[in-house]
């Protein structure tokens, strides 16, 4: 770490804390050249991977487009914004397991309809339509049959 006073790269950590929850870690160093004290915070930085579309395009993954879908389905049904939060969390937390600096979008699809499954199956009904652009009674039946088996 280099000293913001004098530019010195020998620094010597005198304190270091939790803070945030534990999400930070706050540390005081000193500068074994001017002596000068100041105060660094270190975090965890998570990155997401980036979505390939089916058509071939790249874009960021986008949380709050994630979270929109998933009320979207969930409206007016009995699940818990807990509940909503921990899918959200969930998937996120696999997306960033794979290690991968891109996944495909159907990935994200298939992990958002397996915990709508779980959770209220007339939501898991709802995403699935939007996701493979049902267009007539027939697609709802056979993901019905689907979900019964």
């Amino acid at each position: 770490m280099h000293c913001p006073f004098c530019n010195q790269t020998d620094t010597k950590v005198i304190d270091s804390r939790l803070v945030s929850n534990g999400y930070q870690v706050r540390r005081r160093r000193e500068c074994t050249a001017c002596h000068e004290r100041f105060t660094t915070f270190e975090g965890a930085e998570l990155v997401m991977p980036r979505l390939v579309k089916r058509d071939g395009s790249r874009e960021p993954f986008n949380e709050d487009k994630l979270r929109s879908g998933i009320q979207r389905a969930l409206e007016k049904r009995p699940v818990s914004t807990e509940q909503t939060e921990q899918i959200l969390s969930d998937i996120m937390s696999n997306l960033r397991a794979t290690g991968e600096r891109e996944v495909p979008s159907e990935m994200v699809g298939q992990q958002v309809m397996e915990a709508l499954k779980n959770v209220d199956k007339v939501a898991y009904i709802r995403f699935a339509s939007v996701y493979f652009s049902f267009e007539d009674l027939d697609d709802f039946a056979q993901a019905i049959a689907k979900l019964e088996r």
